[in-house]
């Protein structure tokens, strides 16, 4: 028996009962009276597949007898050979239909159950997907995407193998355990039961404690399957990074090294899976040997007949099957809850944001954004917004500049309500959006990111995100006002051609385009425009600036910028610096405080006045002499 007083053993057996609590709605879907009917029947034809496998040996010991005249009719006539052959062909026929009828039960079983299984696997599998989108922004920056599609992928398959084998074998076979030790004991009498009940403790004894040992080095393997796995999926995300630098062999280094250490994880898998079979077929081995000689001694003192030898033998075959199966399913369903406790793991992690029991829809009437004293950090020890200040009055354009780590990103962040405020409020309206559902608020709220990343589908289906029931005529429509219809018109397949992963198709104005034309299909009343044009360069931003400029007409507009020359025609501008707002104005009241930002704006003037001569230099023949000059030897 394991100690239980070992904290790990314990651990694994709180987790194991916990995870099949969690389960259980999955075996048997309340909602879904159907499927519950279809596992009732399949447990029925399951156990009538038992009954009918207990009582197979028997034909087989009828026909052994009727063959053995002598034994079974002490002084037969010669004459009744014909009848005890017909009678023994007759039996040997039964025993073939039964063992047909049998396997017939069992597939029956499957075909109902296959349903449930798959039900179950997409439950779960969605229920998880759901939640992932619940968590926090925080949850999925910390989090490797490459780690958490394995957590999943895995989970996923353990599900059905758990939720077929919990309901669909392991109580019918300890029925059939059962009926056998019945049989046996009013048979042959009690010691062939004693001798037959120590083989199967010891032989699950021994199942357990190998399959336990074998937990721990399947928790390896899947430890080195999702660093590889992780790694492999960041390398390529990240393809382009990897050419620029030429660090092909330093990333399939990488890579390798975690393939290793599941390459000797997995090897140790499989042979150990070998001692634990080797083990299992010693045990029921020694303990068949022991059952069949008793019966083989029996037979000699005439106690037993021939076919009471055979039917021993064929009952201890029988049983082998399930007892087989009972060491494989205990071994499923261990590996398969290692599979899947990490995913419950994550079903367990609470969403740092959520909705309050009495939340209500937000109601933008005009699309007022106020901050109120608004104190934030992402770490408890370090704040990044110190009782931040402002207004956007509905239709106007306010925003926010400073320098790189102030905090303009985290202001959009709790816009959008990604993350709660430490102090302070943040309203919509007069609303404050704590008290209000995050889907509305969102759904007021359109944006216009940095860095635009889309999904690796069609140009139309990007542009019709913004709004999942727009018409055709409805994208085209915002892909012209977003200045980017013509250049989908050019390409061959037109709206339906694919921008690959991450829209790595599209150079950056094109990206910045298909999410203009996004968030005009979608029509918000409110605008964040999230440093939208601080990646492109001075002509790309000049073009992509008049889009900006008419999907922000007549909306209240938050822009949060990293050019300066982007918004001298906002209502007013803030000045963020460590967290506080230390200039406001416009832009001509700002340049005469001779601040911050006007220190800003010298600096910017001077680097693209600089850009603008290079560029010029460039284009000129001037430049290649003084390049020839530059380079010559002194």
């Amino acid at each position: 028996m394991a100690d239980t007083s070992n904290p790990r053993v314990s651990g694994d057996r709180g987790e194991t009962f916990s995870t099949l609590k969690n389960l259980w709605p999955y075996m048997w879907p309340g909602e879904r009276p159907d499927l519950k009917m279809r596992v009732v029947y399949a447990s029925v034809f399951l156990v009538l597949a038992k009954l009918l496998t207990v009582g197979v040996p028997y034909f087989f010991k009828w026909a052994t007898d009727a063959l053995d005249g002598t034994s079974s009719q002490p002084g037969a006539a010669t004459g009744w050979l014909p009848i005890l052959l017909a009678g023994a062909i007759t039996l040997v026929v039964s025993y073939n239909v039964a063992r047909v009828i049998s396997v017939g039960l069992n597939q029956l079983r499957d075909a109902l159950f296959a349903r449930v299984g798959q039900h179950a696997v997409r439950q779960l599998a969605y229920r998880t997907f759901v939640h992932m989108h619940r968590l926090s922004l925080r949850f999925h920056l910390e989090r490797r995407t490459g780690g958490l599609s394995r957590i999943i992928e895995r989970g996923t398959k353990g599900i059905e193998a758990i939720v077929r084998f919990t309901i669909l074998n392991t109580i019918p076979t300890i029925l059939e355990f059962a009926l056998v030790a019945i049989i046996f004991a009013f048979a042959y009498g009690f010691a062939y039961v004693a001798v037959i009940a120590a083989t199967i403790w010891l032989y699950g004894w021994f199942t357990i404690k190998a399959s336990d040992w074998r937990i721990n080095i399947r928790r390896d393997m899947n430890q080195s399957d999702t660093d590889a796995n992780t790694k492999a999926i960041d390398s390529l995300l990240n393809f382009e990074t990897v050419k620029y630098f030429g660090n092909e062999a330093m990333e399939a280094e990488r890579f390798d090294r975690s393939m290793a250490r599941y390459e000797v994880a997995a090897t140790r898998i499989w042979t150990s899976l070998g001692w634990l079979n080797f083990g299992q077929g010693v045990i029921f081995g020694v303990g068949m040997a022991a059952v069949m000689v008793m019966s083989a001694m029996a037979v000699r003192n005439g106690t037993q007949t021939l076919g009471d030898f055979v039917f021993v033998n064929a009952m201890l075959m029988q049983l082998s099957i399930p007892l087989n199966f009972i060491g494989f399913v205990y071994r499923e369903i261990r590996q398969g809850l290692t599979d899947i406790e990490e995913m419950f793991a994550l079903l367990g992690i609470e969403a740092e944001v959520v909705d309050r029991a009495d939340a209500k829809p937000l109601v933008v009437s005009e699309g007022a954004i106020r901050f109120e004293d608004v104190r934030f950090g992402y770490d408890p020890a370090r704040e990044i917004l110190k009782g931040v200040s402002f207004e956007v009055p509905p239709g106007k354009s306010v925003a926010i500049v400073g320098p790189s780590g102030a905090g303009k990103s985290t202001i959009s962040r709790l816009l959008f309500r990604f993350y709660d405020v430490k102090g302070g409020r943040i309203t919509i309206d007069g609303q404050d959006i704590a008290g209000v559902t995050q889907e509305s608020v969102r759904a007021a709220i359109g944006i216009v990111p940095q860095d635009t990343v889309l999904f690796n589908d069609t140009i139309a289906y990007n542009i019709r995100y913004g709004r999942t029931d727009a018409s055709d005529e409805e994208v085209v429509r915002a892909a012209e006002l977003a200045q980017i219809a013509g250049f989908i018109e050019q390409l061959p397949d037109g709206f339906d051609a694919m921008v690959g992963e991450r829209g790595l198709k599209l150079s950056g104005g094109e990206k910045q385009r298909v999410a203009i034309a996004r968030t005009i299909l979608k029509a918000p009343p409110i605008l964040v425009l999230d440093e939208a044009t601080s990646a492109l360069d001075t002509h790309t931003e000049q073009e992509i600036q008049s889009a900006l400029d008419l999907v922000s007409k007549n909306r209240t507009t938050l822009t949060i910028a990293h050019r300066l020359s982007t918004i001298i025609n906002c209502d007013e501008i803030l000045v963020l610096r460590a967290g506080e707002i230390v200039e406001r104005g416009s832009h001509r009241d700002l340049l005469a405080m001779n601040g911050l930002y006007a220190e800003m704006w010298a600096m910017q003037r001077e680097a693209t006045e600089a850009e603008e001569a290079l560029r010029k230099a460039r284009e000129s023949d001037e430049f290649g002499v003084i390049e020839r000059r530059r380079t010559e030897p002194v």
